[in-house]
C-alpha cells in the first residue's frame, strides 16, 4: 500500500522492485523492462535528446531540448511505491520510459513515452500496461493522464486499453480518467501481463503509438 508522506519524493528509499524486471519478445526484438535506477542519469539524458523536436514538445507543451540536473535527478529517484518508472532497453539502450506518480488518495498521474524510431510497435501500451499491474499491487485504483488535443494516438492507447477511458477537455488539454482495478474474478491471479498479451501489446496489432505516445505535463512526465 502506498503511502501518503509527501516528503517521500525525490528520493529513491523504497527498495529496488526486482520482480518488476523481465525480457519480452516483441516485434523490433527482446526488449528489456525493469525500474528506473539513480544511475540511468546518462542514459536517460542520452533518450531525452534523441528525440524528436515533436516529442519532446508533447512532453512538455513547449521546446524542451534538454533536461536539467534537478529533472534528471527527479526522474530517476523514485521510491517505487508512490513515484514509480520503468525503462524499456534494447541491446542496452534505453528506448521507453514510463512512470506513474501520486495525486492523491488512492489515484495517480500515468505517463509515458518511447524513441521515435520504435514507435508504432504498441510499447507504450506495453508500459501502460505494466505500470497499472505495479500501481495495483501498491494500493492505486485510479489512473489519470493529460494530453494535448491533436494527439489522437496517445488518446487512441487509452481509448484500447481495456481500461474503459474516460476523456474531457480542461482547458487546452485533454484529460483522461480511468480505473485501472481488476474485476473480482481476476483479483486472485493478478500478476504480470501474460507473455501472449505481451507480444500481442508490442506487437503491430498492439496499436499504433507514435511521437504521441509522449504524456505531457509541466511537472509530472514520463522520464
Amino acid at each position: 500500500m502506498h503511502t501518503n508522506d509527501p516528503s517521500a519524493a525525490g528520493m529513491s528509499t523504497g527498495q529496488y522492485p526486482a520482480e518488476l524486471e523481465g525480457d519480452i519478445a516483441t516485434s523490433v526484438g527482446t526488449v528489456r523492462v525493469r525500474p528506473i535506477r539513480p544511475d540511468d542519469g546518462p542514459g536517460l539524458v542520452t533518450f531525452h535528446e534523441s528525440l524528436s523536436p515533436e516529442s519532446q514538445y508533447l512532453r512538455f507543451f513547449h521546446a524542451h531540448p534538454h533536461l536539467t540536473p534537478a529533472e534528471v535527478q527527479r526522474f530517476t529517484n523514485v521510491d517505487y511505491d508512490r513515484r514509480m518508472a520503468l525503462v524499456l532497453e534494447l541491446d542496452g539502450e534505453l528506448i521507453g520510459v514510463g512512470r506513474y506518480d501520486w495525486q492523491g488518495e488512492s489515484e495517480a498521474e500515468v505517463a509515458f513515452v518511447v524513441s521515435d524510431p520504435y514507435q508504432n510497435h504498441g510499447l507504450g501500451a506495453l508500459l501502460l500496461q505494466r505500470l497499472a499491474h505495479a500501481a495495483r499491487a501498491r494500493g492505486f485504483t485510479r489512473f489519470v493522464a493529460e494530453t494535448l488535443p491533436g494527439n489522437q494516438r496517445m488518446l487512441g492507447v487509452f481509448r484500447d486499453s481495456g481500461f474503459g477511458a474516460r476523456s474531457a477537455f480542461e482547458g487546452d488539454v485533454v484529460r483522461v480518467t480511468f480505473s485501472i482495478a481488476l474485476p473480482e474474478e481476476q483479483r486472485v491471479t493478478d500478476g504480470p501481463p501474460a507473455s501472449a498479451e505481451e507480444r500481442r501489446l508490442a506487437g503491430d496489432v498492439g496499436g499504433p503509438v507514435s511521437a504521441s505516445e509522449a504524456t505531457p505535463s509541466t511537472d509530472v512526465g514520463p522520464e
